[in-house]
């Protein structure tokens, strides 16, 4: 059996990286869009504006990714990462690779001071659910979420 390995993405792990994200996005009913997702990967991390973990294997396979977006909770008056996106490669599914990811996403907030992780899923995503909550995580049944589509003025969504 493969053993997992995590560290810090860089800027140039970035192609190895996306083929993950873009495919992470297909499962969100989102087209596919390579180079949309390198050039988004690309200005996330060269802006420093996210953490991505990146997981492979023994081999040096890409297994996986999430990353992490660094914001601050006003309540607790303290930082907090918004786990974004969470995706294992079809071929790598079922080594532990989203459990490794998630740990180490945890050991990365616990160490640089990040008093909470935050993270939504889709109601029909129950696999991902069963993970999570596997793991320590708690649905939160006191706040509800709300979205809110930003329009530009000439009517179109602005994404």
């Amino acid at each position: 059996m493969s053993t997992v390995h995590t560290r810090l993405a860089l800027l140039g792990d970035v192609g190895r990286v996306a083929p993950l994200f873009d495919a992470y996005r297909q499962f969100y009913a989102q087209p596919a869009d390579l180079a949309r997702a390198t050039q988004f990967l690309h200005d996330r991390l060269s802006r420093r504006e996210s953490l991505i973990l990146l997981a492979t294997l023994d081999d040096g396979a890409v297994a996986g990714f999430c990353q992490l977006y660094p914001t601050f909770c006003s309540i607790e008056a303290a930082p907090i990462y918004t786990l974004s996106d969470l995706f294992v490669s079809p071929s790598a599914r079922r080594l532990g690779v989203g459990r490794v990811l998630l740990r180490a996403a945890e050991r990365l907030a616990a160490d640089r001071g990040v008093v909470r992780l935050e993270l939504t899923t889709a109601h029909t995503n129950q696999t991902a659910q069963a993970l999570y909550e596997s793991l320590g995580w708690c649905r939160d049944e006191v706040y509800r979420t709300y979205t809110l589509a930003v329009r530009s003025q000439a009517g179109t969504a602005i994404a």
